[in-house]
């Protein structure tokens, strides 16, 4: 018996307009994801500033639009004053969240020119772990005032005349978290953060800011950390965090692939929690949602336990990752773009090295993981309105999640380039998926085309030496048919981009 879904998709039917900023990544002081990652002075490759250039033209082509900085659990004990000025005056420190030595050698400013390399903005984590509402002033003033104060006229001698100019600023980092430095009750952290936010409101009123959700859904104190925290910070901030990560240790396939129906049950009760404090609240403002830390990540726990401490950028958190990995993050990305309404930031956590779609050798090659392409295409054909699918598919059961829809899916309509995308994952590990797409709300179509990342082996992974084994191919098999519905036998196990162009720009 064959594995059926009809998908129905109107352009009139929104979800909401996609932030690009949903496309965003993430670089924390961890393993060696700035050290021999995106920074190797030496390197064959590397520029005048000691950047990798292979790496900056890999993050190009996933076209990040935001990069969230320094942290993570790092942030949480960090002194930014130690990252800037003279790098042979800057002190080496114990990094107490991962125990680690943190040389200071990259530092903030050099990540703000390392972003506009990449073509991104910056998202700058203020530490409040350790320290708190005067350190957040200080590197706010140090970034954005223009000049005339001592933190601002130091940035001046530091070499920068003008203002860094970054507006988007996270309150800390899973301050819920009992691992966290400095680690808070809601009511300790919300009115910490509330306080935060006034001051730097008041250096720069222009900034936009994100309060700590829940450091995961399975959290003892999830939800009500989320109401606390916005209690007090409702009308200071303007997003909410979510941060998830799945693995697969028991590799059970079909529950692993069925993640992101958890995923989409996370962000829906967020969202509620959010709406719950505006009506207590009566207030007309919506807080959004910044999905700031999300990715597969379990790979490397055990190697990571057997690293001895004190080492400078060891290899942490190093996740190679396969097939069925990328097709999870092919499905968390459309869970994203399926709350395209209120989720406005994503992260994927993180972006070189450490659990990330771009690996490096030190002193050699850099390479694409599988993960990579889902990413890749999600940003690149990703923009728009998201639109709501109104789909029919078979389901399957597993011992925790049930009526799993083979067919993931989700459309963008980019009406300036005259373009509608669908993004699906066929999750059936055995069968093709035989789609029908209704789609006469565009007229006449026709059929850019169909990529397809597939692979026999769910286990098969890129790596130094076989760095292609899993990629992308535009062999798909879908066709148009009567000028407005898309037909296609979808592979088992694959993610599909089905790209179309509306008649009137062709």
């Amino acid at each position: 018996m064959s594995v059926k879904a009809a998908m129905t998709v109107d352009k009139d039917f929104r979800i909401g307009s996609i932030d690009e900023r949903i496309y965003g990544s993430f670089i924390e002081h961890l393993g060696r994801a700035v050290y021999g990652g995106i920074y190797e002075p030496g390197h064959p490759d590397s520029d005048e500033q000691g950047f990798r250039r292979d790496v900056l033209e890999l993050v190009k082509e996933l076209q990040v639009p935001i990069i969230r900085y320094p942290g993570g659990n790092f942030v949480s004990g960090y002194n930014w004053e130690d990252s800037v000025g003279p790098q042979s005056e800057r002190p080496t420190r114990l990094e107490l969240a991962w125990r680690v030595l943190e040389t200071n050698q990259f530092g903030f400013n050099e990540f703000v020119d390392w972003t506009k390399k990449a073509n991104s903005e910056v998202m700058m984590a203020v530490n409040l772990g350790t320290r708190g509402i005067d350190d957040a002033r200080n590197i706010l003033e140090y970034s954005n005032h223009p000049s005339g104060t001592y933190w601002s006229d130091l940035r001046r001698k530091h070499g920068y005349e003008q203002p860094h100019g970054i507006k988007t600023w996270c309150l800390g980092n899973e301050m819920d978290g009992p691992w966290q430095i400095g680690h808070k009750t809601a009511d300790e952290y919300g009115r910490l953060a509330n306080e935060t936010a006034k001051a730097m409101r008041l250096v720069d009123p222009s900034i936009e800011l994100v309060v700590c959700g829940s450091s995961h859904l399975h959290m003892p104190t999830f939800a009500q950390w989320e109401a606390t925290v916005l209690e007090h910070t409702y009308d200071s901030v303007d997003y909410m965090s979510l941060h998830q990560y799945y693995g697969n240790p028991q590799d059970d396939t079909p529950t692993f692939l069925a993640r992101s129906v958890q995923m989409d049950d996370f962000i829906g009760k967020v969202i509620s929690t959010c709406d719950y404090v505006k009506a207590k609240n009566r207030s007309k403002k919506t807080i959004q949602l910044s999905f700031d830390e999300w990715n597969v990540w379990y790979h490397s726990h055990q190697s990571d336990r057997k690293l001895d401490p004190w080492q400078i950028a060891p290899p942490q958190l190093e996740d190679v990752y396969n097939h069925e990995d990328a097709l999870l993050v092919g499905c968390m990305l459309i869970s994203l773009l399926k709350r395209a309404d209120r989720v406005k930031m994503a992260c994927m956590a993180q972006l070189v090295n450490v659990i990330a779609p771009i690996m490096t050798e030190t002193g050699g090659a850099a390479w694409k993981q599988t993960i990579f392409y889902p990413y890749l295409h999600a940003s690149v054909f990703g923009r728009g309105q998201a639109l709501i699918p109104l789909i029919q598919s078979d389901k399957y059961d597993t011992k925790e999640i049930t009526d799993v829809p083979y067919l993931e899916s989700v459309a963008v309509h980019n009406e300036e380039q005259g373009e509608v995308t669908i993004f699906a994952v066929n999750r059936h590990l055995d069968q093709a998926l035989q789609l029908n797409i209704d789609l006469r709300s565009f007229g006449t179509l026709s059929l850019i085309e169909h990529i397809v990342l597939e692979h026999e082996d769910l286990k098969a992974a890129n790596t130094r030496e076989q760095p292609h084994t899993v990629q992308p191919h535009t062999g798909g098999n879908a066709a148009v048919e009567g000028g407005a519905k898309v037909t296609a036998a979808l592979s088992k196990a694959s993610w599909n981009v089905i790209r179309l162009r509306m008649s009137d720009r062709a």
